[in-house]
């Protein structure tokens, strides 16, 4: 996907970072996630450049050839026909054998637990049970790339749980690219093999769950993900003699692990502190601390 990355985001990846792999694009509402998977599918164009699939320059192969499955937060199911009708139009499209459709479409359902709906239409669905025929859909082509967008977004929070082990299972099955796109931070570091993050159409960071949480490039990054959001103190970076120190308005604190070549180098310098909201303890009122006031709660684990 090299040509993707190199138009819309400013840098290229390694195209090995996304193959056979959970690939998740995230980043604000409305700033090119959605774009990224059309420009995979081919249902728009890069402004220059190429589209690799592997090895296969794809740029010009129309998406009707590009061997793609999408999931849309929209369903796009095919209102007159039937569940089992929807799950198994694209086998039919290409001339599979009616034993091997029914086994598959079957499988597909069993998986998503529409197995008793397949006689209905989708006017007969709820949201979430629409959602799980357009994932089956999508599940029984076996594509050579599968491109989701927002695909549990309609679910309850109980299937929505199941839902993202059964899409890991089918994906370590499968050995295909996933290419998702979500709004769910949860989502997106439990589901993801690597995270890519955009703003404003620029490539942020790509890097492993971990990395990303952890290892922010950059203050947007540490700022949107995670919920709730990191919080950030100015301050000055001040060497202390055997250690390092960070003072800001009414706190000091010392820098552990010892500050980099770059902070080094800018002693005096003014940093930004970011902090967790899991790392911060309550600590008794004898406790060393200064005034504050809590404006609110949240409960975010043990």
């Amino acid at each position: 996907y090299e040509t993707l990355w190199r138009r819309c985001c400013g840098r290229r990846p390694e195209p090995r970072n996304c193959r056979s792999r959970i690939f998740d694009v995230v980043g604000p509402v409305g700033l090119w996630q959605t774009t990224t998977l059309n420009i995979i599918a081919g249902l728009e164009d890069p402004t220059s450049g190429q589209v690799f699939f592997d090895d296969d320059d794809v740029t010009n192969v129309p998406p009707e050839r590009r061997d793609i499955a999408m999931v849309f937060q929209t369903y796009a199911l095919y209102p007159h026909m039937r569940v089992y009708d929807n799950i198994a139009f694209g086998l039919r499209m290409r001339h599979t054998p009616t034993d091997e459709i029914e086994r598959l479409v079957q499988e597909a359902a069993k998986a998503m637990e529409i197995d008793h709906l397949l006689k209905r239409k989708p006017r007969e669905l709820s949201g979430g049970q629409r959602q799980r025929v357009a994932l089956a859909r999508a599940i029984v082509r076996n594509a050579h790339v599968f491109l989701l967008d927002e695909p549990l977004s309609n679910l309850d929070a109980k299937l929505r749980v199941t839902m993202r082990t059964e899409l890991k299972r089918l994906h370590a099955e499968l050995e295909k690219t996933f290419v998702y796109v979500t709004h769910d931070q949860a989502e997106s570091l439990i589901m993801s093999d690597r995270i890519v993050v955009l703003n404003e159409g620029k490539l942020q960071q790509l890097g492993t769950p971990e990395e990303i949480y952890n290892q922010p490039a950059n203050e947007f990054i540490a700022g949107f993900v995670g919920s709730p959001p990191m919080n950030f103190f100015d301050g000055q970076l001040q060497n202390g003699g055997d250690q390092w120190l960070i003072k800001g308005e009414g706190y000091t604190c010392e820098f552990t692990p010892a500050p980099t070549q770059r902070l080094t180098e800018n002693a005096s310098a003014n940093v930004q502190i970011g902090v967790r909201p899991e790392d911060i303890e309550v600590l008794p009122s004898e406790s060393p601390h200064r005034p504050s006031h809590c404006c609110g709660t949240r409960t975010v684990g043990q």
